[in-house]
């Protein structure tokens, strides 16, 4: 298996001088992207190959890692983006995928995980995949100034945001960074907005991540090279996943089993565990449950459930980790709902075929306590600034969430639909990192 497929990617012969590289990182919990600023502040974002032998301005936050022979040795090999998803498909069983590493780093409980033999803490496994993204790229990180976003609050319960961003500065530097400084992501993206403006303005940028939603109102004066004036700013612990999840909760998990019931030595019917559903319709916790214990247990279950095959299609979905090829369908299926009013649904695997139809209506009915969330959230941002929605001059949307119609209808319902804009949704975060660097 060839760790990077097609070789490396090189972006055009750069001229290095003594002066270091500014550059932006958005490390994103579902894709990451590397934007270079210049001395005269203009940018460049940088494309990464796939293996299709096209390019994409986003790299998937992914990090495969597997054994090879070598000499008589196994030495671990690692793939990241495209090709992390490619090598995976190549050998599911030998491969370990490492996703949304992100979630994790303001959750104390999670220190190190197992990959084969070896044990790797978070900060090591992000850190790798920086030094792999990097080689794309033909630019060394410790030539290199860099800042990256973080999200005003991470996400998970209990997160502490303080071990967050400590974490993310600590991955950063093992992966070669001599210089990062951190900036919230709200506000990049407000840098980058605030190269439309001829005039000040008081801006609300909401930044819809994969796992976080992020509110900050800023002033911006574009006459002033300086930072934006914060006003308030507040964050939310859902956005796209979380929109995800709830397809797969009403769509998918039904087929795998979640409303079967299950008997222990001939008694009364229990319902089968709802825990391996939640982590299910988590990227992150998916691969979690690929241990012998939990396939053991939903084995037991499915000996006694009133649906067995069901159970037995959830088995194969964990060991045998199609979950790439269910996410993909999902995230289809809500970029279809954007435009049109009814989509379907296309997945299967062996002893699986799940083909159904969703509507947009549906859609909007399970995702409205999300929604709900999103709205208290601009609300308390307004109360931090102490401001009222009139007072809001321009709304900026980023992030692939800001295309969910009931997400911009949360939005133009309170400041107006001429206030409201969209723009580079997902490399707008990394490009105002870039500008504020220089």
């Amino acid at each position: 298996m060839d760790s990077m497929a097609s070789g490396h990617y090189f972006p055009p012969a750069m001229t290095i001088s003594a002066r270091p590289i500014q550059i932006g990182i958005g490390f994103g919990t579902t894709n990451s992207v590397i934007v270079i600023a210049r001395p005269d502040r203009t940018i460049q974002t940088i494309s990464f190959p796939t293996p299709d032998g096209g390019s994409s301005q986003t790299c998937p936050t992914l990090l495969a890692l597997w054994q090879e022979m070598e000499g008589g040795r196994r030495l671990l090999q690692r793939a990241v983006g495209a090709y992390a998803i490619e090598a995976h498909l190549d050998d599911p069983s030998e491969t370990r995928l490492i996703m949304s590493m992100k979630s994790y780093l303001a959750q104390a409980s999670f220190r190190e995980t197992q990959v084969f033999s070896r044990r790797l803490s978070l900060e090591n496994l992000i850190a790798t995949f920086l030094q792999e993204l990097m080689a794309l790229t033909n630019i060394t990180p410790a030539e290199c100034h860099v800042t990256v976003g973080r999200p005003v609050h991470f996400v998970g319960e209990n997160a502490d945001n303080a071990l967050g961003e400590a974490r993310l500065r600590a991955a950063f530097t093992q992966a070669g960074f001599a210089d990062v400084a951190v900036m919230m992501e709200p506000e990049a993206a407000g840098w980058r907005f605030m190269q439309r403006l001829d005039r000040p303005a008081t801006v609300l940028v909401g930044d819809f991540g994969g796992g976080t939603s992020d509110f900050s109102i800023m002033r911006f004066d574009p006459a002033r090279n300086q930072r934006a004036q914060p006003l308030g700013h507040t964050g939310v612990g859902l956005a796209g996943d979380q929109f995800d999840f709830r397809i797969i909760d009403n769509v998918v998990a039904p087929y795998l089993g979640r409303d079967c019931t299950f008997r222990i030595m001939g008694g009364e019917p229990l319902p089968v565990p709802i825990e391996w559903y939640h982590s299910l319709a988590r990227w992150h916790r998916l691969s979690l449950m690929r241990t012998p214990r939990i396939l053991n247990e939903i084995a037991d279950v499915a000996r006694t459930a009133s649906e067995p095959e069901k159970l037995k299609s959830l088995i194969e979905l964990v060991r045998e980790q199609h979950g790439q090829e269910l996410y993909n369908a999902v995230s289809a299926i809500k970029r279809a709902l954007s435009s049109a009013e009814s989509a379907e649904l296309s997945f299967s695997q062996p002893g699986l075929d799940i083909k159904a139809t969703v509507s947009r209506a549906d859609f909007n009915r399970w995702i409205a306590p999300d929604i709900a969330k999103l709205g208290a959230g601009i609300d308390q941002a307004l109360s931090q600034a102490s401001l009222a929605p009139e007072q809001i001059d321009r709304v900026f949307l980023t992030g692939g969430t800001s295309f969910v119609p009931a997400v911009r209808q949360l939005f133009t319902s309170r400041f107006g639909e001429d206030r409201v804009e969209l723009g580079g949704e997902f490399v707008s975060v990394a490009e105002g990192l870039a500008l504020a660097s220089v």
